[in-house]
């Protein structure tokens, strides 16, 4: 208060408008020397200016989130979509190997029963000329 009384003082004292106006600037003066972060000081009004520049921001940020949000749902589809597409191509693969394998299976079970049935007749008629040519020596002896 002391200064405020001193300014006006010096106000009313001053004999003309230019000793007034030098009174006045150097009051503005020491206020800035006082008050070096005044010019920084945010009103009323640039902190709304702010809250609603950052309103919009984050609304913008929201409307992003929600595009992504979509591309990625629309993402995720695609490759489920192919997933499943990739799971049946499999699953027809792997019939169609067991399918082969069958048939495989059968060739060679074919294959064993055709060479049991070879290796039959040859070892029937040896074992009957071995129990020959066993009783020929038999009577030799």
């Amino acid at each position: 208060m002391n200064s405020s009384v001193a300014l006006y003082e010096a106000l009313t004292t001053a004999p003309d408008d230019r000793a007034r106006a030098r009174v006045i600037a150097e009051a503005f003066e020491r206020l800035e020397e006082r008050y070096p972060h005044l010019p920084e000081l945010a009103t009323q009004g640039h902190v709304r200016e702010s809250e609603l520049r950052l309103q919009k921001e984050i609304e913008q940020v929201r409307a992003e989130i929600e595009r992504v949000r979509a591309e990625l749902k629309l993402d995720i589809e695609q490759v489920r979509s192919a997933l499943r597409e990739s799971e049946l191509r499999l699953q027809k693969g792997i019939e169609q190997v067991r399918a082969e394998l069958k048939l495989d299976i059968e060739q060679v079970r074919g294959e064993v029963a055709r060479t049991k049935v070879d290796l039959l007749k040859w070892i029937v008629p040896l074992m009957f000329a071995q129990v020959a040519a066993i009783a020929a020596l038999v009577k030799l002896l």
